[in-house]
């Protein structure tokens, strides 16, 4: 009996998901959204490619011998990296899909008759989430492939399993960090009842995080702590690695850290080097495991606050009253 309980649930849960990716899919949000992703995407593959010939013949660069890596890092700062594009739109990605994931669902009528179906409420709330990552995985994927699939046409070199892996590494942490995102807009839409409401919100807590976080950080650090100048290096060390810290209360910030660790592999330390670290060291790129081992953090940090967003609208929803 138990086992037909959970086999029909999964069954209902796999209808509602292939229900929230094919109304994401035939949206004219989504279409747009696909554009914007996509013109940055060839732009800044465009311009990484146009100077790839003297990023790769660099002998003075660790990580000329990743050619695939620097299709995605390689840039001459009139267009930013794809990895930078990414990091301002992904959260938008994750707010436009899922700013109205409940609340229109209300507004609408279709709440109710859904709840009136022998549907669990909980799968409901997991297809909203679990949907959109389905397809923001597929579109970044889609991406990648098209990338390495071009690189190979033209250049006719062989890709590196350590270039596989991180890139596989970076479309994971790229849904994660959408994956927060939409959680938190799903909290929201499930907290206010106007669609507009919770898109604003959202909005107003990404343009918080990426414009007026590292103002707020920069004047709090410069009024409480003492002029650097006078510091000794350990000190200043220290003042440094306080201030990244405290950066790193913002998603962005975490993203940006671990992205850049995962697709750089000569990226060695997050943080400030002092004077008897860097003596005797030698330019060179880091493993795989070794990378991961830097961004560890930042990807436990990320999934933590994806987690803790998903819980709350889990607890709300599960609470709230649902009348016609």
């Amino acid at each position: 009996m138990n086992n037909l309980k959970v086999s029909f649930k999964a069954d209902l849960l796999t209808i509602l998901i292939n229900k929230e990716v094919a109304a994401h899919i035939r949206s004219w949000r989504f279409i747009v959204l696909i554009l914007l992703v996509l013109l940055t995407f060839l732009a800044s593959t465009y311009v990484s490619s146009a100077n790839l010939r003297n990023a790769v013949n660099n002998a003075q660069d660790p990580d000329q011998a990743f050619l695939y890596l620097k299709l995605l890092t390689n840039t001459d700062n009139s267009v930013p990296a794809f990895h930078v594009f990414l990091n301002f739109l992904a959260p938008l990605l994750g707010i436009a899909l899922g700013f109205d994931a409940i609340n229109s669902e209300r507004n609408g009528g279709t709440l109710t008759r859904l709840m009136a179906q022998p549907i669990y409420r909980d799968n409901l709330l997991i297809a909203k989430f679990i949907g959109p990552l389905i397809i923001v995985g597929t579109l970044l994927s889609a991406l990648i492939l098209f990338l390495i699939g071009g690189g190979l046409l033209a250049t006719g070199v062989r890709m590196e399993p350590q270039e596989v892996l991180r890139i596989v590494g970076f479309v994971i942490l790229s849904v994660i960090y959408i994956g927060f995102w939409l959680s938190l807009s799903i909290l929201l839409s499930i907290r206010f009842k106007q669609a507009a409401t919770s898109a604003l919100t959202a909005i107003g807590i990404w343009l918080f995080f990426t414009v007026f976080f590292p103002i707020v950080i920069n004047l709090l650090v410069h009024a409480l702590l003492p002029n650097p100048n006078y510091l000794s290096e350990a000190q200043l060390i220290k003042y440094n690695e306080l201030i990244l810290n405290l950066l790193r209360l913002s998603p962005g910030q975490l993203y940006t850290d671990a992205t850049t660790t995962l697709l750089i592999p000569s990226v060695r330390s997050l943080g400030p080097v002092s004077m008897e670290q860097m003596i005797g060291a030698i330019p060179s790129s880091l493993g795989v495991k070794d990378s991961l081992l830097i961004v560890w953090p930042q990807l436990s940090g990320l999934i933590a606050a994806t987690v803790v967003c998903f819980a709350l609208s889990y607890y709300i929803f599960m609470r709230k009253e649902i009348r016609s």
